[in-house]
C-alpha cells in the first residue's frame, strides 16, 4: 500500500468505517443520472482488498468497458458505457473466484430534472454576495460540535469553527435578496473534517457530503431551491488542487501518483505566473505546480487520468444533483492547466449556458488574462468563461486611498482599465472590492463614508461581475495581518444574544446603517438596469482629480463622477458631451433628484450615478 513520504505515523494507521453488509467502504459517485450528454461513467469502488474481485452486470443498458487495478489493493475502477442506461437501480455482481462468492452492488441512476442541462448561468446581470457559511449566521445550535468531527465549536477562537451553517443562511434569505442581491456564492460546505482551521471549508475531507456542522446535503438542496424563488442564482466554491490530510483517499492512497510528493515538505512557490512565462525554468513551474498549499492540503496531482476523472465526476454530479447556475474555481493556476481545461470543457459540454469563474490571484492585467478562455496565451485555452480581476481590486483599493499623480490615485484606475485589450471579455470579469482572502476594504480605508461611496458606486457599474463579500455593506473591517479569522468575522445578528443585527438594524450605528442603505439603494436600482447589464464601457481621463465614465446600450446611458477633490468642481458640459448626446438633464440615482448638467457643480469627494434623460 503507498504511503505519503513524510506522513506522520498515526496517520497512516486512520482508516475508513465500513459500510454494513458489503466489504466496500466507498462507492462514488453515489448514483448518477440516466440521459446525461456524455456516455460514460467511472465508479470509484473503495474496500479492504477488494482488486481480486470481477465485477459483472447483465443490466439493460449498462456495459462494463474495463476494470482498472491499481497498486493498492483496496480499489476498483470500473468504466461504464451508460449511452443507453433508463432510471432505476442496476445491479453490480462482483465475483470473488477464490471463495466462488458473488457481492452484489445495488447503483441507482436517476431522472434528471427538466430543463437541467438547459440552465442559465451567473452573468454581468448579476451581484454575487459571497459569504462564510461558519461566519454568516447559527440557524441551528445544536449542530455547533458534532461527535464525528474533530474540531468542536469555539467561537472565542477566531480560527474556530463558530456554529453558522446553512440553516442560517436560509432564515436569512430575504435580507440577502431584499438588499438586492441577485446570487449567492458560498464558500466551500463539504465535509472538512480536521482538528483546526476546518471553518474555512477548503481542505475536503468528503467530496460528496456537506460537512454535518453546515448541514446536510438536502439542506443545500433547499437552500438552493429557496434561492432560485426568491430569484437569486448559488455558486459553488469548487477545489481541484487540493484536498485534506484527513480525506479517506489520502489516508488509504490508491497510487503514488495520486498527490505530489517529496522527501521533504515543499511549498507551492505561489507564483502562478510561472504557468504562462515562456521564460519560466523548470524548477520554478515544477514547484508552483507539485509544491502543497499548505501542510494540511496534500496537493493532487491531476495529471492521474482517474483522479482527474473522479473530480469532474464530482463537478458534474453536483451541478445535476443540486440545481446551483454556476461555479467558482479556487487556486484556478495551480492544477494543471489541462486538467483544468478538460475540466470546464466537460461541464459545458453538458450545461453550455452554465458559468464558471476562475479565481487567479495575480496583479497583473495579462497574467490574468492568460487564464480566461480564448485568451491570447500561447497553445492554451481555459475554457473558463469568467475570471476574478486582482488588478482592478488592487488599483480601486490603491486608487482611492492614494493621492493622486501621474499613474496614482484615479489613474491607477484608468490605467487598469485602458489595458482590457488583453482581456478576452472583459466584461465577463469578476469585480470585487474585498474577499474572504484579503483586507477588508473598510479596514483599508479607514471606514471612510466617502471612500465607500465611491467604491460601492463604481463596483456596481463598472463593466464586469460585481461580488460583495458579506459584512462589505456594514462597513466592516479586518486586518489580515492579525490571522484570516479576523477578516472572516461573524456577521452581526447571525448568533443568538448578538448585541447588533444587521437583518433588522438593532444597535447598528448611524454610518453602518448610511452604508448599508446606500449599497441596498444602488444594488436594487442596478436590478432593473439593462444599460449596466449590458452597456459599453467609455472612461475620460481624470482632471481635477474627477473621474468620469458611461455605459451606454440602446440609446441609454449612465455616466459616473467620481471626485477625490476637496473642494466643488464645475461640471465639464463641453468636454463629455460625446456621452450626453446633448441632454441635460439627468436623474441622480444616489441622491434620488434631477440634475441639470449644464449647471452642475460636483461636491467635494464625492460620487454621482446620473441617468442621462
Amino acid at each position: 500500500m503507498k504511503k505519503i513520504l513524510f506522513f506522520a505515523a498515526a496517520l497512516l494507521v486512520m482508516i475508513s468505517v465500513k459500510a454494513q453488509n458489503t466489504p466496500f467502504d466507498h462507492v462514488e459517485p453515489p448514483f448518477w443520472w440516466a440521459g446525461m450528454k456524455h456516455e460514460k461513467l467511472q465508479l470509484l469502488i473503495h474496500g479492504d482488498d477488494i482488486s481480486h474481485l470481477e465485477p459483472k452486470t447483465d443490466a439493460p443498458g449498462v456495459v462494463i468497458e474495463q476494470v482498472r487495478r491499481v497498486s493498492n489493493p483496496n480499489y476498483l475502477f470500473i468504466d461504464l458505457d451508460i449511452a443507453e442506461a433508463k432510471a432505476g437501480n442496476v445491479v453490480f455482481h462482483f465475483h470473488d473466484k477464490s471463495t466462488r462468492a458473488i457481492i452484489d452492488l445495488e447503483y441507482e441512476f436517476r431522472v434528471r430534472e427538466e430543463g437541467s442541462a438547459e440552465r442559465e448561468g451567473f452573468s454581468s446581470e448579476d451581484v454575487m454576495y459571497l459569504l462564510m457559511p461558519d461566519r454568516f449566521a447559527n440557524g441551528d445550535p445544536s449542530n455547533d460540535s458534532h461527535p464525528d468531527m474533530r474540531e468542536k465549536a469555539d467561537r472565542n477562537n477566531p480560527n474556530g469553527r463558530h456554529g453558522g451553517d446553512l440553516k442560517g443562511i436560509i432564515d436569512n434569505l430575504d435580507y440577502i435578496s431584499d438588499m438586492g442581491f441577485t446570487a449567492l456564492w458560498l464558500n466551500p460546505y463539504q465535509e472538512n473534517n480536521n482538528p483546526e482551521y476546518s471553518y474555512h471549508g477548503y481542505a475536503i475531507t468528503d467530496f460528496y457530503n456537506t460537512d454535518p456542522r453546515i448541514g446536510t446535503n438536502e439542506d443545500y438542496l433547499e437552500l438552493v431551491e429557496l434561492s432560485h424563488q426568491k430569484g437569486m442564482k448559488v455558486i459553488m466554491d469548487y477545489i481541484l488542487n487540493h484536498s485534506s490530510l484527513y480525506h479517506w483517499f489520502i489516508e488509504d492512497l490508491p497510487a503514488e501518483n495520486w498527490i505530489h510528493q517529496h522527501e521533504e515538505f515543499t511549498y507551492s512557490n505561489f507564483r502562478g505566473s510561472a504557468i504562462s512565462d515562456p521564460y519560466a525554468s523548470e524548477f520554478d513551474l515544477n514547484q508552483m505546480l507539485t509544491g502543497w498549499f499548505d501542510r494540511h492540503m496534500p496537493d493532487l496531482d491531476q495529471r492521474n487520468e482517474l483522479l482527474s476523472t473522479y473530480l469532474i465526476q464530482n463537478t458534474i454530479w453536483w451541478i445535476e444533483y443540486s440545481g446551483i447556475d454556476g461555479i467558482r474555481l479556487d487556486t484556478q493556476p495551480y492544477p494543471y492547466k489541462e486538467m483544468v481545461a478538460d475540466w470546464a470543457e466537460r461541464i459545458f459540454y453538458e450545461y453550455p449556458e452554465f458559468n464558471v469563474v476562475g479565481e487567479a490571484w495575480l496583479q497583473k492585467e495579462a497574467l490574468t488574462a492568460y487564464f480566461q478562455e480564448t485568451s491570447r496565451g500561447k497553445h492554451y485555452n481555459s475554457n473558463i468563461p469568467s475570471i476574478t480581476d486582482f488588478p482592478l481590486h488592487g488599483a480601486i483599493n490603491n486608487g482611492l486611498r492614494d493621492s493622486e499623480g501621474w499613474n496614482t490615485g484615479l489613474y491607477a484606475i484608468y490605467y487598469t482599465l485602458a489595458q482590457d485589450f488583453v482581456y478576452p471579455d472583459p466584461f465577463k470579469n469578476v469585480i470585487f472590492l474585498d474577499n474572504h482572502d484579503v483586507d477588508r476594504f473598510s479596514f483599508l480605508t479607514k471606514q471612510d463614508m466617502e471612500i465607500y461611496k465611491m467604491g460601492v458606486a463604481m463596483i456596481l457599474t463598472m463593466r464586469g461581475i460585481p461580488q460583495v463579500y458579506y459584512g462589505t455593506e456594514l462597513l466592516m473591517d479586518g486586518d489580515k495581518n492579525r490571522g484570516h479569522g479576523f477578516i472572516r468575522q461573524d456577521y452581526p445578528g447571525g448568533w443568538e444574544n448578538d448585541k447588533t443585527s444587521a437583518f433588522t438594524g438593532e444597535g447598528l450605528d448611524k454610518n453602518v446603517l448610511e452604508a448599508q442603505a446606500f449599497m441596498k439603494r444602488i444594488l436594487n436600482w442596478r436590478k432593473n438596469s439593462e444599460v449596466i447589464h449590458h452597456g459599453s464601457f467609455k472612461h475620460f481621463l481624470p482632471v481635477d482629480q474627477v473621474y468620469l465614465y458611461a455605459r451606454e446600450y440602446n440609446g441609454e446611458s449612465v455616466i459616473v463622477i467620481v471626485s477625490k477633490n476637496n473642494s466643488n468642481v464645475k461640471f465639464d458640459y463641453s468636454r463629455y458631451q460625446e456621452v450626453l448626446g446633448g441632454a441635460v438633464n439627468a436623474e441622480d440615482i444616489i441622491n434620488d433628484s434631477r440634475v441639470n448638467l449644464n449647471d452642475f457643480t460636483i461636491l467635494p469627494r464625492s460620487v454621482y450615478i446620473l441617468e442621462i434623460k
